[in-house]
């Protein structure tokens, strides 16, 4: 783009001249640009951007007087009807102050739908705004794919693409696969005609094939969104229905023709029971026959009738109910021991109307048993047939379920802990019965704990032996001396003899084990600690612990050169019984507390007291090994350093502390080294000289380093430097690790 040069020379010479600038900027409508990326040179007329494509340019000018030197030209973007009340910003510059024509570059934002959208620009300082540009069409191409409509927007679509609605009734067809639908505008078609709805959704009632595409308007040739077709079909409700039955309640053996009151046009029938398929659909299939022999015939029938120019109906249900629908419940086990000599109670119960019994076994009736109840004493599968004498379905027979009475082949003992019991961690359990097993020759096993607990004889038994007086069918143990392993035996007259599972029993012992040191504290010099017990070990299996582990060691007496937690483990009647917990733990020298520093810095002449806590006794040194003072507080008044000797126990703690006196003099900056022995070196006070802390660096007048060492020790400048003037100035620089303490020159008169 060419800039505006005249506009330009007008500027600068204004300004050379120093003619004061006005405000009266003129901002000019900003124009479609061409695209210094694309090949060709032509201005856009639409803007069709996609997520392939989008970067626009807009072309604007302006003329003299300049702008402030903080104004911003920002690029503005209408709404689709092209007002501005809440515009847009597509682009901002702050450097175009001086430039009378340039371009703004933006990508069209995502929701931007609409022919009428129009740019302006406005500037900041001073606030002006340009006329409106044109309309353009302007469309960001969200969504480009076929699109998918379904009834309702559910998916769904229909078989064959063909949906009816029936007497004036109305569906909706909406979009379902286009993300942040509501987005865009569509332009709805019935058989190839526009229509004028433009939302995702349209309700219609009338014939014809609909399909949809999203209006991009002059930018629709860049996007494939034609939907899928679906034809709507009008039809007529016929009012089906099902002609009433002779019979709606069916005895045993009968039948009953259910019609439709609609037939002999070429439709086509579905019945319906309990609102699921049965029969259909099949044409002219308008009878269906309930049959009172099927199982489960009762229930809710329906028919649905379909066909060319009518709309698919279904009838109101008719009910058929079972007349014969009395119940009969068996009232026992279904399988049941009988035990020599014993007998067994048989019952069922009806909802029949003057019911009628009649007992089988082994498939042949029971002669006499004609009651609800059968004592049986022989072995078979027995049921009863109930005969209904009362009632519509009169002479209906239903047979209850079948009981089948075995005789054990043998019995299983179940025997468990019936209190909490881990091993060697109760000090008494009880052991219980908890089930006995029939087993028949077959193998198959019946739970009859209920009927036989009480027809047993026990005996508990304890390593083979029996325990005397123990007859019931639990045991309680409380003596550690009868650990071993228990069952139980069961008899029933000498006919069955039933031993149970094995339970190991093994009770803890109630001791108590104390252990104790003479020492808990380990120090260089001390003795060991020394761990010892009052519990009698003579005789006894046990070992030393220290944190959970054993150490190795057996003897009574344990002695302990190692910090950790340490206790003793005896095995008492097979069961570990620990002991408490002594911890013995390394001397910690952080015990000793001083109330002061260990480097002490004080005026000279004066002094300060150091006390010391947390030892038993104290001793200070002065440097000569010489005992100041037996007291947890001594007074300082001298320079020094200083040692105190703490005791804890069998431990001692040393501590060194050094005292200093406070410098009462600033570093020099003049020194006269004329060799008269006064003020001839460099001296820094005792806060920065020989610390291996403090590095001392010191250049000449041209910047080079000629002193740079730690632990300064107050010997600049040697005797043998040389200095090449009279009054010659140096420049120091006083560091720890981090930062800087002091800087300044030194001045060196000779």
């Amino acid at each position: 783009m060419r800039p505006n040069l005249r506009n330009s020379i007008l500027y600068v010479v204004i300004c050379a001249i120093g003619i004061p600038v006005m405000n009266g900027q003129v901002l000019n409508k900003p124009e479609p640009a061409d695209n210094p990326n694309l090949p060709g040179n032509s201005a856009w007329t639409a803007a069709c951007a996609s997520d392939d494509f989008n970067e626009y340019y807009v072309n604007f000018t302006w003329n003299p007087p300049v702008v402030n030197g903080d104004n911003e030209f920002i690029l503005e973007l209408s709404d689709a009807q092209g007002n501005f009340a809440d515009p847009t910003e597509l682009d901002k510059v702050t450097d175009k102050n001086t430039t009378f024509d340039f371009d703004f570059s933006f990508s069209l934002p995502t929701n931007v739908q609409g022919g009428g959208h129009k740019f302006r620009v406005r500037s900041t300082s001073p606030a002006m705004t340009s006329p409106e540009s044109d309309a353009f069409t302007m469309y960001f191409i969200g969504y480009n794919s076929p699109i998918l409509i379904s009834q309702n927007g559910s998916g769904d679509i229909p078989s064959g693409g063909i949906l009816q609605t029936c007497d004036g009734s109305s569906i909706t067809l909406a979009t379902h696969n286009v993300p942040s639908a509501q987005n865009y505008n569509y332009s709805w078609y019935r058989s190839g005609t526009p229509l004028s709805e433009n939302s995702n959704s349209i309700t219609v009632n009338q014939a014809g094939i609909y399909f949809v595409e999203i209006d991009y308007g002059n930018c629709s040739g860049s996007a494939n969104t034609l939907s899928n077709s679906i034809e709507v079909q009008i039809g007529t409700n016929q009012g089906i229905a099902i002609t009433p039955p002779a019979k709606t309640a069916l005895c045993a053996g009968e039948t009953e023709t259910l019609i439709a009151d609609i037939v002999g046009q070429g439709y086509d029938y579905t019945w319906y029971k309990d609102g699921s398929p049965i029969a259909g659909p099949a044409l002219e299939g308008s009878s269906f026959v309930v049959d009172a022999n099927t199982v489960g015939f009762e229930g809710s029938y329906e028919v649905e009738i379909s066909g060319s120019g009518i709309c698919t109906e279904r009838s109101s249900a008719v009910a058929i109910t079972n007349a014969d629908n009395f119940t009969v419940s068996r009232d026992n086990e279904a399988t049941m021991v009988l035990l020599p000599a014993q007998t067994k109670t048989l019952t069922v119960s009806t909802t029949a109307n003057s019911p009628q019994y009649q007992w089988y076994k082994d498939g042949a009736p029971v002669s006499g048993e004609t009651a609800p109840t059968l004592q049986v004493s022989e072995v078979g599968d027995y049921f009863a047939r109930i005969t209904q004498t009362g009632g519509a379905c009169a002479s209906s027979t239903k047979d209850s379920e079948i009981t089948t009475v075995v005789a054990p082949n043998s019995f299983e003992f179940a025997i468990e802990y019936a209190t909490a019991y881990t091993a060697c961690g109760v000090s008494e359990v009880t052991l219980g019965l908890a089930e006995i097993l029939a087993v028949a020759t077959d193998g198959s096993r019946t739970d009859v704990t209920a009927d036989m607990r009480t027809v047993f004889s026990y005996q508990w038994v304890l390593e083979g032996a029996d325990i005397t007086g123990e007859t019931n069918n639990s045991l309680v143990i409380t003596d550690r001396t009868n650990n071993g392993d228990y069952l139980l035996q069961g008899d029933i007259g000498g006919s069955y003899n039933v031993s149970s599972n094995v339970l190991a029993v093994q009770l803890r012992e109630n001791a108590t084990i104390t252990i104790e040191s003479d020492n808990p504290v380990l120090c260089e010099g001390a003795n060991d600690a020394r761990l010892t017990t009052g519990f009698d070990l003579s005789g006894a299996s046990f070992r030393w612990l220290r944190n959970g582990q054993p150490t190795g060691s057996v003897t009574e007496v344990l002695t302990a050169n190692q910090s950790g937690d340490y206790q003793l483990e005896v095995t008492l009647n097979g069961c570990p019984i620990t002991s408490n917990t002594v911890q013995i733990t390394d001397f910690d020298t952080s015990i000793l507390v001083l109330d002061s520093e260990e480097d002490i810095i004080i005026p000279e002449g004066q002094s300060i007291t150091v006390t010391a806590s947390g030892a038993s006794e104290y001793e200070w040194f002065d440097a000569n090994n010489n005992s100041l003072a037996i007291a947890s507080s001594y007074t300082f008044s001298q320079e020094g350093t200083y040692t105190l000797l703490a005791t804890a126990g069998s431990c001692q703690i040393t501590r060194t502390l050094t005292v200093a006196f406070r410098d009462t003099f600033l570093v020099p900056n003049v020194i006269t080294a004329n060799g008269d022995g006064i003020n001839d070196l460099w001296i820094l006070p005792n806060t920065y000289s020989n610390d291996q802390d403090i590095r001392v660096i010191i250049f000449n007048e041209k910047g080079e380093e000629i002193l740079n060492q730690t632990s300064y020790q107050n010997n600049w400048p040697q005797s043998s430097t040389a200095f090449n003037k009279k009054n010659q100035i140096f420049y120091y620089k006083i560091r720890n690790t981090n930062e800087t303490l002091k800087q300044g020159t030194i001045t060196v008169i000779r």
